[in-house]
């Protein structure tokens, strides 16, 4: 019996000191390790967001606080991101609202891009034909965005302030943001085209060549919703019910 031990260690010595085998442990080892990186940073990164995004003064603000802490708060013009954990009935995601400002917006949107699972474009209602082109142009710079076309997270257009007598239904809106978009799509290629020809050429088209734009012809999920982010009161109820159902079902 103790022959065969003898035998045995006899046998491996030299295999443990084999240059061969010491490099294929090592490599095991080192395909182990970078696996194990890899899912921890993926599970650390994993797209947990909501993106609250829209032009300032739109109720993104006080949208966001219903949505925390179901209750009403005084809000004003966010400078900085607002952020919340939302518990939803099967999940945890993160809550964010991003300011609105025309100098700060692609700032705050570059900063939480990548983790978005999805975005909410919160519009006014009540001022859309009067901002129909900023409205337009920031969701054009949302969905033409790398990351965004590249990770495809499903888009809630959301028709907020509906309480006000002179808010637009959502498909009224719908129908401006999709004329307003052609328009843009139009524009913006032409200024690409005549900076850099190369650049247009390989540059993302917003829908399908040769056909008027529509949500529908987008390879991300569109959708369109009415809410009245307000007080809460009995005499002034908010119905966020909308948005909520949306992002329960992410």
């Amino acid at each position: 019996m103790d022959s065969e031990v003898v035998k045995e260690k006899i046998q491996t010595e030299p295999m443990l000191n084999d240059p061969r085998y010491i490099t294929l442990l090592s490599v095991i080892v080192l395909v182990f390790t970078l696996v194990f990186w890899w899912c921890f940073t993926r599970r650390r990164h994993a797209r947990r967001s909501v993106l609250l995004t829209g032009l300032s003064d739109s109720g993104k603000t006080l949208l966001f606080v219903q949505l925390a802490y179901s209750q009403y708060r005084q809000t004003f013009t966010s400078m900085k991101e607002n952020v919340e954990e939302y518990i939803t009935s099967n999940s945890s995601l993160k809550l964010v609202d991003l300011p609105g400002q025309e100098r700060l917006r692609n700032k705050f949107f570059d900063q939480y891009k990548n983790g978005a699972k999805a975005i909410v474009y919160v519009i006014d209602s009540v001022t859309i034909q009067k901002e129909i082109r900023d409205v337009a142009e920031y969701l054009y710079t949302i969905l033409v965005d790398p990351v965004v076309q590249s990770n495809c997270p499903p888009v809630l257009i959301l028709c907020n302030k509906q309480d006000q007598p002179l808010a637009k239904g959502s498909q009224v809106i719908k129908s401006l943001l999709e004329k307003e978009l052609n328009l843009v799509r139009v524009t913006k290629s032409s200024q690409l085209q005549s900076v850099d020809p190369a650049q247009s050429n390989n540059s993302t088209y917003l829908g399908k060549l040769g056909k008027d734009f529509e949500f529908s012809h987008l390879s991300c999920r569109v959708d369109i919703a009415e809410s009245s982010a307000t007080t809460g009161d009995d005499d002034d109820p908010a119905n966020i019910k909308s948005v909520q159902d949306w992002i329960s079902r992410l």
